[in-house]
């Protein structure tokens, strides 16, 4: 009788670590995708901006 309630303690603490660890990897994945789009959202702004700076200094080029 000892060694099934040890057995059953152990196997509900295993699903509730598994459970931690599951939504820790989530938390963090998702942290990790709010700054990979800001980088992204923030190197498109910086590539529109040079764009406009060089067709402005080569107004030239774009039949402007």
């Amino acid at each position: 009788m000892f060694a099934v309630v040890i057995t059953v303690i152990l196997y509900v603490a295993g699903f509730v670590f598994l459970y931690g660890v599951i939504r820790v990897g989530v938390r963090h994945a998702l942290e990790d995708l709010e700054l990979y789009r800001a980088k992204a959202r923030r190197a498109e702004e910086l590539a529109a901006s040079r764009d406009r700076t060089f067709m402005r200094e080569n107004a030239f080029l774009s039949g402007s």
